[in-house]
Parts: C-alpha cells; sequence; structure tokens
C-alpha cells in the first residue's frame, strides 16, 4: 500500500491554514466569516482541479463527489470540517477533508474505477463557535435538528441563521438538507486523536468503535446586584458566588459518575455587571458534559441539576437550566472497523481500538448510515490551540489506510 505523497498535502494544508482571522500559528475560521468563505472557496477550486462534481446544500455542506459507474448505488463518503475555532491549530478536521481529497485523487490517478459513488462531506459549523452548538450540518443531515430550531439560533450579535446562510450564498429550504437513510454505504471520517494516546503507545492507527454522549447546557442565574461597599455578606444574593458552587459541582459530578470517561467543563462563564465595586446579579454559563456511558453521563447531570436548585434557592437565586444539546453515543459499524484494521495490517500499520471522547460529525452520520473513524496521533494529544501538530507521515498512514478502505467499499 502506497503513503499519500507528504508534499502534495502537506503544503495544502499550509495553504488552508493561512486562510486565517489571527496570525500563524493560530488559526480562525469562524462559520461564515470572510475567512471561512474563502477557505470554502479554495477548497471548492482544488476539487474542481481533481476533475470532481461539487454542490453546496441550503446550510453550506459541501460535496465533492467522483461520480461511480452505477450512481443509483448509495455513495461512500469521507469528510469532515475546516472551520475553527479562535486561536485554534490547523490540523483538527481539516486533515479529514484534505486527506479525502488526496485519498480520492491518489485513487483517480491510479486508474480506480468505482462502483459506488465516492463523496468528500466539508460539513457546516462543526465548531460549536458561532450559534453555540456543535455538527450542525450533520445534525440537520441526521435530521437530529429541525429546520425550525436551526432558523431559530441566533449568534453573539443576534444574527440568525437564515441572515447568515443568505448572505454567504446558501439558498433553499434547511428541511431539505435531512438526508435519507440508504443515501450512502459507509462513512469513514479521519481525524487527528486530539488526545494522547496513540503517540504514548507508539500506535500508528486508531479506529473508533464508539463516540462518546455529548451533553451540554446553559445556566442563566440571576441574583441580586448593590454596592460591594454597602450591601453586607448576610444580605448578598450573589449570582457568581452560586456559579462558582456550580461549577464545582460539575467537576465533582464528573469525578464520581463511576465511569472514567465522564468529563464535565464549565467553559464559558459571562458576570453582570462586571465591575471590581459591584455585586455580581446576573451570570450566564455554558457547561460541556460527555460520557461514552449515556447511563453514567444523565446520572451526573441529574445530581448537578439537584445540586445547582438547591445552591440557588439556599443563595437566593434565580436559575433558569436551558440544555443546549444532550446527544446518545455512536456505535460505530463492526464491519468498517474490521476493515480499517485490516487495511491498517496489510499495511504493515500498527493499530488499536479506541473510543473518540471527542465527538465529531460521525456521530450524526452513525444515525443514519454505517460510521467509523480512523485516527492517527498528535503531538501530546494537544488540540485547539496553535501548537496543534500531527506529523506529515503520520498524516500519510491515515491517508493510506482511508483509501484503501475507500477503494474496498466502492468496486
Amino acid at each position: 500500500m502506497s503513503t499519500a505523497c507528504p508534499s502534495r498535502l502537506d503544503r495544502e494544508i499550509d495553504e488552508l491554514a493561512a486562510i486565517s482571522a489571527h496570525p500563524a500559528p493560530a488559526v480562525t475560521r469562524v462559520l461564515f466569516s470572510p475567512e471561512d468563505l474563502a477557505a470554502r472557496e479554495w477548497l471548492a477550486g482544488k476539487a474542481r482541479e481533481a476533475g470532481f462534481q461539487l454542490r453546496q446544500d441550503p446550510v453550506g455542506n459541501l460535496f465533492i463527489r467522483w461520480e461511480g459507474s452505477e450512481p443509483c448505488l448509495p455513495a461512500v463518503a469521507t469528510g469532515s470540517h475546516t472551520d475553527a475555532i479562535p486561536n485554534a491549530g490547523k490540523y483538527d478536521g481539516v486533515v479529514g477533508v484534505l486527506g479525502g481529497l488526496e485519498a480520492m485523487r491518489q485513487l483517480k490517478e491510479a486508474g480506480h474505477l468505482p462502483r459506488h459513488s465516492l463523496e468528500l462531506i466539508m460539513f457546516t459549523s462543526e465548531e460549536p463557535t458561532r450559534f453555540g452548538i456543535g455538527c450542525l450540518g450533520s445534525r440537520l443531515m441526521a435530521g437530529t435538528i429541525t429546520a425550525g430550531e436551526a432558523q431559530a439560533l441566533r449568534d453573539p450579535d443576534g444574527r440568525s441563521l437564515d441572515e447568515l446562510r443568505a448572505a454567504a450564498g446558501c439558498g433553499g429550504d434547511l428541511g431539505a438538507v435531512k438526508v435519507s437513510t440508504g443515501a450512502y454505504k459507509a462513512f469513514i471520517e479521519l481525524h487527528i486523536e486530539q488526545g494522547p494516546l496513540l503517540e504514548e503507545r507508539g500506535i500508528d492507527i486508531g479506529v473508533v468503535e464508539k463516540i462518546a454522549a455529548p451533553s451540554a447546557f446553559r445556566l442563566l442565574l440571576k441574583g441580586s446586584g448593590g454596592h460591594a461597599g454597602a450591601v453586607l455578606m448576610p444580605d448578598r444574593r450573589d449570582a457568581f458566588l452560586a456559579a462558582a458552587e456550580i461549577a464545582l459541582l460539575v467537576e465533582q459530578a464528573a469525578l464520581e459518575s463511576g465511569s472514567k470517561d465522564t468529563v464535565g467543563t464549565t467553559g464559558l462563564v459571562e458576570v453582570k455587571p462586571g465591575a471590581i465595586n459591584s455585586i455580581p446579579c446576573d451570570v450566564k454559563m455554558e457547561v460541556d458534559f460527555r460520557d461514552t456511558d449515556q447511563e453514567a453521563r444523565d446520572r451526573a447531570l441529574a445530581k448537578i441539576g439537584q445540586g445547582a436548585r438547591a445552591v440557588c434557592k439556599r443563595r437566593g437565586v434565580e436559575i433558569d437550566w436551558q440544555v443546549i444539546n444532550q446527544d446518545p453515543p455512536a456505535l460505530c459499524e463492526r464491519s468498517l472497523v474490521a476493515l480499517a484494521e485490516d487495511k491498517a495490517a496489510a499495511a504493515g500499520f500498527s493499530h488499536d481500538r479506541m473510543v473518540s471522547r471527542a465527538y465529531h460529525d460521525s456521530l450524526f452520520m452513525a444515525r443514519f448510515c454505517p460510521t467509523t473513524m480512523i485516527f492517527i496521533p498528535c503531538h501530546k494529544g494537544y488540540s485547539h490551540r496553535p501548537d496543534e501538530f500531527s506529523s506529515p507521515h503520520a498524516i500519510a498512514k491515515g491517508v493510506a489506510v482511508l483509501k484503501e478502505c475507500l477503494k474496498e467499499l466502492s468496486r
């Protein structure tokens, strides 16, 4: 099995990284920003150069297609995302998009004639930066979020999804994004691990057999403000102190869940009025909580909810709990897991089965088609930061395994 051409693929990763709102080594490409739109156009140009067909759905998911000899058969798909949170790195998502393009180009250059069409998907808004919810494009494809729910989304500036997608040239009914079961024979996503295990163990390829169940929620806490010097401590209804206790409850619930994979993160806290000499009266906090064991996760969430309400009652603070998302885990298709393992072994690459604790568009693709993921090592597991790194050699191995899987599945 040949590996990908590092010079071409590595050069393109660098080219795409240069399309960023922040200077290198940071990468920032927020959904429908000028940088996101420029990256989409750049990718479309690469696809056209390779002779592939393109289409875009109403939410901006981009489909790069190599038509098979029997177009009526379900397609074989791969892909990931190119949007990037502020101050991120250049490999998250990008390896799956450009690696998928490279795999398809290599197959075409080698004379492969697919029976099933091959399709590379660049998903819209895998990152939650703009609307506070991740995997927007694949959620709509799977039908786990309705067109109405998507249209109700607003960004921090109050702009709607409909307004932004229209400005980006994405027209049409959002309901048309949903994909019917049977449209795809298989979906395989290539991705950096975003964790340290492969590198620590010296393993070339991780084959994902399960993707964690994510949940995110927002708490709006309302206390009572006042002058920091004039309101005595027994009389205070400090919304921030309630939030601080709740953040500790999140940590405690994750540590005591009984599942080694439970993680909880209070990643956003906004305090008003935000003055050193004023008692906090309003707090918005957002929590990410996930596990591979849905029952353990849901028990922990119930514990957090009960504790948060008790804290707020004791402190005289009102609480509004809003669920952002609460999704089940995904079990990957056994036959695809076995196929990826076989192709890695045939290439002489070390490999192991893994759980994806981060969630990806694969979580939602698995709702309507057989799915798995191929992981490659990244330096110290760093991700979502400028020093995120995966070597050209590691990427080439991942592309090689993906290419052979696509070749087998498209016959």
